[in-house]
Parts: structure tokens; C-alpha cells; sequence
């Protein structure tokens, strides 16, 4: 167990891409052509941003994946690395592609995305075990699911056996029918109001539906649910309690990764020990931070930019 004053432990699993990104008046329709502007290279990939956030957030913070053998792994790895994760644990998989991520962002800063996954398919079991001492040495195991569920499902479990907090960003979500139970048994699931209603089958917008669709992920088995809510915030259930926290005002850029800012700083206050609501209320000014940026990994926040909103718009940061 790390000291108070030591860097929380955050071990973050999944997948790492490259964002084909291309600016547009709106997302095509089926068989329309748009005319977009402004386009770039830029990385990403659930799992990829979770850990740059979390390493800027203060975490020492490792990361367990797989790139391909090609230029964009290289930069992905090189990206990573720059900003202090450790990628002892990403794997170069020969004669398959990095992922990569097809994004049109609107003038609303809205957007769609289509993700092919390349080597990020290829995590396997194996390589979960290969990182258990890494693994047993965090506070918080962060978990995406843009990787084999297989993969996923047999990492929550070494977590858990290790006692080490999961936390499961269940995006993209399976089917309901399609959902391994294994994944209910994560310590905080944090689905957003699509994921959830995905998962249950269960419509999730206004307060009552949210609160019945927390509720029907509790009594699949997960210990808490933080049910993120976009511009109306977040929803905390731990079975007991609900509790709304509240969202942050302000006019997004672009919000491609604004749900791994808030997933990776909800990682680093649980791995300080901060309490849920308190920790959800940091993630929700995160979300908020990374949105006024462009892009994925170039948008994940700093600690005092996180701190800035959140005392600009009359928050003490405790988290």
C-alpha cells in the first residue's frame, strides 16, 4: 500500500487508437456526402486517454494494451510515454494495424464515431496475466470495454481477487442479453445515459427513469453505479443512497473524450480514498474541462485546469 504522500497507483486496461479526426457542418446522414474541413491525426482510444488523463492528474499510472506494428503505434506509444505512463505492459503486435477511430465532430462539437479495432482485438488473457503484479501493486483498475469482453471479464476478476477497486466505463455496451455477468461485478460501473439504457434495455432519460435504470444495474450484482448524465451531471446509487451531483456550465469545443476525463479523474480521487460523490463531482468538472478542447489525448486535463473550473464556477476542489 502505497504512503500518503506517494502517487496513487492507477492501472488503466484497454485499448489504444489513432483518431482520423475531420471537422463538419453535421454528421451524414445514410448516403450523404458533407463537405468537412480541419483534418488530423490525433490520439486516442478509450483506454489510451483514460491513462493520459490519469498520468496528468498525478497518478503513477500504468497501462496494459496492444498497438500495432505500424507508424501510428509508434507515435501512440511515443504520445504516452511523454506524458509519464508506463507502457511496460503494451504489447507490439506484429502484421496487425493499430486501431483506429473514424470521428466527425460537428459545429456543436457533437460527434460520431466509427472504431475499428486492429490490434486492441488482440488482448488477450494472457496479457492481463503478465501485468498481475502490476496490477496487485494499484488502488483502482480502470476498464473499458473496447477490448475483448473475454479480456475484460478476466481482468475484473484478477482485480477484484487482488483487492484492487475496479472500475468499469462501459463503452461501447454490449447488448443486454449479451452482457457476461462477470462485468456486474465491477466495484463502480459508469455508463451514460445511452450505455445504460443499452445494457438494461431500459430507457434512461429524466430523474425517475435514471434512478430505475441505476437501480436495475445494482440488482445485476455492480456495488455502485455512477450514471453520467451529460449536461444534467451525474447520478450516484450505492444501492442505499441516490445522489445527484451536479454538472459544470460551459460551451463545448469538442466532447470525443469527454467521458474518459471524467473516468480517469474518478480513477485517481478513488485511488486518494476520496469518497464517491466527492470524487463523481471532480470527474464531472474533468468531463466539462476536456470538452473545451479539440481532440482526445490533447484535451485531457491538467490537474489546475480541473481545479480552475471548478473554483470559477464557485466549487472548493476537495477531490
Amino acid at each position: 500500500m502505497p504512503s500518503p504522500s506517494a502517487a496513487p497507483v492507477v492501472v488503466v486496461i484497454g485499448s489504444v487508437n489513432m483518431d482520423l479526426v475531420v471537422r463538419a457542418p453535421h454528421v451524414p446522414r445514410p448516403g450523404e456526402t458533407v463537405l468537412g474541413h480541419d483534418f488530423a491525426t490525433i490520439p486516442g482510444g478509450k483506454g489510451a486517454n483514460q491513462a493520459v488523463a490519469a498520468a496528468k492528474l498525478g497518478a503513477d499510472c500504468h497501462f496494459v494494451g496492444r498497438v500495432g506494428d505500424d507508424a501510428f503505434g509508434q507515435r501512440l506509444l511515443a504520445g504516452m510515454k511523454a506524458v509519464g505512463v508506463n507502457c511496460d505492459h503494451v504489447s507490439v503486435t506484429e502484421g496487425v494495424s493499430t486501431g483506429v477511430a473514424l470521428i466527425v465532430v460537428d459545429e456543436l462539437g457533437e460527434n460520431a464515431i466509427t472504431v475499428s479495432s486492429g490490434a486492441n482485438a488482440k488482448l488477450s488473457i494472457e496479457d492481463i496475466e503478465a501485468a498481475k503484479a502490476t496490477i496487485a501493486s494499484a488502488r483502482v483498475c480502470l476498464l473499458q470495454l473496447e477490448i475483448p469482453l473475454e479480456t475484460a471479464c478476466y481482468a475484473i476478476r484478477l482485480a477484484k481477487s487482488l483487492g484492487v477497486e475496479v472500475i468499469v466505463d462501459t463503452a461501447p455496451a454490449p447488448a443486454a442479453d449479451k452482457v457476461p455477468q462477470t462485468l456486474f461485478e465491477a466495484d463502480i460501473l459508469t455508463p451514460n445515459e445511452t450505455e445504460a439504457m443499452i445494457l438494461t434495455g431500459e430507457p434512461s432519460s429524466g430523474k425517475r427513469e435514471a434512478r430505475f435504470v441505476a437501480t436495475a444495474l445494482l440488482e445485476r450484482g455492480a456495488k455502485n453505479v455512477v450514471l453520467k448524465l451529460g449536461e444534467k451531471g451525474s447520478l450516484c446509487y450505492d444501492g442505499n443512497t441516490f445522489e445527484h451531483v451536479k454538472p459544470f456550465r460551459i460551451k463545448p469545443v469538442d466532447t470525443t473524450a469527454a467521458g474518459d476525463a471524467f473516468s480517469a479523474a474518478l480513477a485517481v480521487s478513488r485511488a486518494k480514498g476520496t469518497p464517491l460523490a466527492e470524487a463523481v463531482l471532480y470527474a464531472n468538472a474533468a468531463g466539462a474541462a476536456a470538452c473545451l478542447k479539440f481532440g482526445a489525448q490533447p484535451a485531457m486535463p491538467t490537474t489546475e485546469e480541473i481545479r480552475s473550473l471548478m473554483m470559477d464556477s464557485g466549487v472548493e476542489p476537495k477531490a
